[in-house]
C-alpha cells in the first residue's frame, strides 16, 4: 500500500487578471493542465470566474475575470487553439464547454483525466481528482474550498492553494494513466474519446444535453 504525504506546494502561484502576461512563453512547453472555476455548473447562468494553469507542475497561473469588466484575452485563446500543446483537464467537458461558451473557441488537442480513468481503471468506480491523486500519486488533496465565492475580486490564500492544487498534479496523473491504457491496449479508444469531446462540447452548448445514443 502506498504511504500518504500531505498535498505538495506549488513554487510559486501568480495571479493574472483577463489574460497570460506575455512574459509566459506558453510556445515553450508541450502541455499545459487547466481548470476552471466559475459561480456555479451552468454555463448560460454562470460565468467563468478563474482559469488555473500550469505548464510544469510547479509554478501556477491563476487567471481572474471580473463582472462586468470583461476584456479580451488573446494569448489563452492561442493557447486554446494550439493543435501542438496537449491540454490537460480532469473533467474535460465542462471545461472545454465553459470556455468554448466564454471564448467562442473550441480547446484543441485534449486529454481528459476523468475519460482516461474511466477507461484504465474499470475496476472502480471512483474517478474523482482526489481519489486519483491518493491512488496513483500516494497524495492526499482537500477539497474543502470546491464551493466557495470565487467571483469575488480578491481571493483568499486557500482559495489560491485549492485553484493550483487543482492542476498541480494532473501531468503526473497523465503518465500514469497513460501507462495503464498502453498495458490494457486502450491508448487509441481513448485518444478517439478525447477528440470526440469537441462534438459532445457543441451538442452541450446548443442544447442536447441528453444521450443521443441512448435506446429511448
Amino acid at each position: 500500500m502506498m504511504s500518504k504525504n500531505t498535498t505538495k506546494q506549488p513554487e510559486n502561484i501568480y495571479v493574472h487578471q483577463s489574460d497570460l502576461p506575455e512574459w509566459v512563453k506558453i510556445e515553450d512547453y508541450p502541455s499545459v493542465a487547466i481548470d476552471t472555476e466559475s459561480m456555479g455548473l451552468f454555463h448560460e447562468r454562470d460565468r467563468l470566474c478563474l482559469i488555473q494553469l500550469t505548464f510544469d507542475g510547479k509554478n501556477c497561473h491563476l487567471v481572474q475575470f471580473q463582472a462586468n469588466n470583461l476584456q479580451e484575452s488573446p494569448k489563452l485563446i492561442r493557447l486554446l487553439e494550439n493543435k501542438k500543446i496537449q491540454k490537460i483537464f480532469h473533467f474535460a467537458r465542462f471545461d472545454c464547454g465553459l470556455l468554448f461558451h466564454t471564448f467562442g473557441v473550441m480547446t484543441n488537442n485534449i486529454y481528459c483525466t476523468k475519460i482516461a480513468s474511466k477507461l484504465a481503471r474499470t475496476y472502480t468506480e471512483k474517478h474523482g481528482l482526489k481519489t486519483l491523486c491518493n491512488e496513483l500519486l500516494g497524495m492526499e488533496i482537500s477539497k474543502k474550498e470546491q464551493s466557495s465565492d470565487w467571483g469575488k475580486s480578491v481571493l483568499t490564500q486557500e482559495q489560491k492553494n485549492y485553484a493550483a492544487g487543482d492542476v498541480l498534479y494532473l501531468h503526473e496523473i497523465r503518465d500514469k494513466l497513460n501507462e495503464m491504457l498502453e498495458r490494457e491496449g486502450r491508448k487509441n479508444l481513448a485518444i478517439e474519446c478525447f477528440e470526440a469531446l469537441k462534438c459532445i462540447i457543441k451538442l452541450d452548448g446548443s442544447g442536447w444535453s441528453e444521450n443521443l445514443f441512448a435506446h429511448l
